[in-house]
């Protein structure tokens, strides 16, 4: 289960990145497609926290770091490698992965900060806890650090470039989605600890506590 966690952490994040320069709306809310996978990683480190302990955790997020890196990298070389005559597509190309130089340091700055801020307050939690009140260190972390996400990664990518009114419209638009996703997947993470506590007591593992 712990390896199956981390493949899906680290294809969310990558994937992540390519689905950020698409928008959607829902009323007046305007969000980056990227919302939608992004979230979800807070929610499997807080399961590999809670089940293989802390410093799983931070391994997760190293790797997570590490793993965006080198994708970037070999994206920017599919990017400037010279087009065939027959590929016609090679400015749509550049525009749906290339990105901006900004919004990658922003993205990149702020998934830093608040990954780790995330697993630092979910196990400050769980040693006041204990075992107990899983759903309040999932929601309580979660909520805390996709704040520290958000406010960072507006506020590098984009200040300046927009009023300041736009940029708080901004903020608050997606930290409200995160936060409406963030209570709703509570029931997937006591499944997911569920089934990987099960996996782990039946390789003989000592389940964190």
């Amino acid at each position: 289960m712990f390896v199956y966690l981390n493949a899906l952490f680290v294809g969310l994040l990558v994937l992540s990145n390519i689905l950020g320069v698409k928008l959607f709306s829902i009323g007046d809310f305007v969000l980056p497609a990227a919302v939608i996978v992004y979230v979800i990683t807070y929610l499997i480190t807080d399961v590999i926290g809670e089940v293989y302990g802390k410093e799983a955790a931070k391994k997760t997020v190293r790797a997570g770091f590490f793993t965006q890196i080198i994708a970037l990298l070999f994206l920017f070389i599919a990017i400037e490698l010279p087009a065939a005559p027959l590929f016609g597509n090679q400015q749509e190309f550049e525009t749906i992965l290339g990105g901006s130089l900004r919004v990658i340091l922003a993205s990149t700055l702020s998934y830093l900060a608040s990954q780790h801020f995330d697993v630092y307050f979910f196990h400050r939690l769980k040693r006041k806890h204990g075992m107990e009140k899983l759903w309040l260190r999932n929601n309580v972390s979660t909520i805390s650090s996709q704040f520290i996400d958000t406010s960072l990664f507006i506020t590098i990518a984009f200040w300046g470039t927009v009023p300041a009114t736009a940029l708080l419209s901004m903020m608050a638009t997606q930290y409200i989605f995160k936060l409406i996703v963030a209570l709703l997947d509570t029931p997937i993470t006591y499944l997911f600890v569920k089934i990987a506590r099960k996996e782990k007591e039946s390789s003989d593992l000592p389940i964190s506590a």
